[in-house]
């Protein structure tokens, strides 16, 4: 069993746009965070392996040495993690976000220092020279995650990947977080990323939506077209779960769970929650296809999904 090789994602394709926000979405286990962490460099190498390719600027980064990879993973692209706690527990919020000018920009310490008050002060943390000397237990969870987004895009990277930056935190911070996030991208121009399993995240700030299931990309669109008129049925399912005034509280959660990725069934992994399975859908695994315009899905009834 130890020796058994588990294909947390595999076949995940998608492009991102300069200025553009992509979410991806999924339930816990779908691959969102491997497929992520795969772009980054951050999976463990072994025993992860990451085949492939994942280009930036034209460049392959999983073919670029290892120390020209991690000088453009910590430049041009940066990630902020699901937990703030991240941060490390016995150096002051100052050093950390100074170092980071030391080390990619060669800055002076009383240069690097003034940087990191200015990041502070950027992602709305009040009397921010004065808290630079702070640890990051002296923070709140919710600014504790507006530290990690500082640091994040400090050096103004032409990519930001956003792992559930909200997960850990209330609903009222929740929503100031994704708003600093939206402003941070428009102010820069940036992309993002935004991995999350909350719908109504995605319809407020993202363009696009890749929607994954069993570590597999099953439906991508504009999320304006993808939301109201889903063409894979777990999308579907996605949006029938969610509650709405209309059903006076009556939800309507997809069937079953999530396949074990060690034992994926045959075909198409959703065949045994799906309403629309049929013997196809047993025997053939369906190849992610274009439906309408910019939109794609791996459903072998895809049309009948979306015009139905």
């Amino acid at each position: 069993m130890r020796d058994r090789v588990v294909r947390a994602v595999s076949d995940v394709t998608y492009q991102l746009h300069r200025g553009e926000t992509l979410a991806i979405l999924g339930e816990s286990g779908s691959g969102k965070t491997a497929s992520a962490r795969a772009i980054i460099g951050l999976l463990p190498v072994p025993p992860a392996v990451v085949t492939g390719s994942v280009r930036f600027r034209g460049e392959d980064l999983l073919s670029l040495p290892r120390g020209r990879r991690r000088r453009l993973c910590g430049d041009r692209l940066s990630m902020v993690f699901q937990d703030p706690l991240a941060l490390n527990p016995v150096l002051t919020v100052g050093y950390q976000l100074a170092e980071i000018f030391r080390v990619h920009r060669g800055s002076s310490r009383r240069a690097a220092w003034a940087a990191a008050a200015e990041q502070l002060d950027r992602v709305g943390i009040a009397s921010a020279r004065s808290r630079l000397d702070d640890y990051p237990h002296q923070f709140s969870g919710g600014m504790r995650q507006r530290v990690m987004i500082a640091m994040a895009v400090a050096l103004e990277p032409d990519v930001l990947i956003a792992d559930e930056p909200t997960s850990a935190l209330d609903v009222t911070v929740q929503a100031q977080i994704i708003e600093l996030l939206h402003s941070l991208k428009v102010e820069t121009n940036m992309s993002l990323i935004l991995i999350t399993h909350d719908l109504g995240v995605v319809a407020e700030t993202a363009e696009r939506v890749a929607v994954m299931y069993a570590g597999r990309i099953v439906e991508v669109g504009p999320v304006a077209e993808v939301f109201p008129r889903p063409a894979h049925p777990y999308t579907a399912g996605l949006m029938r779960s969610q509650p709405q005034v209309s059903r006076r509280g009556q939800l309507s959660p997809i069937p079953g769970a999530p396949p074990n990725l060690a034992r994926l069934p045959s075909g198409c992994a959703f065949h045994p929650r799906c309403p629309h399975a049929q013997a196809i859908c047993i025997a053939e695994r369906p190849a992610l296809t274009r439906v309408a315009g910019d939109r794609a899905s791996a459903c072998h009834f895809a049309e009948r999904v979306l015009h139905g």
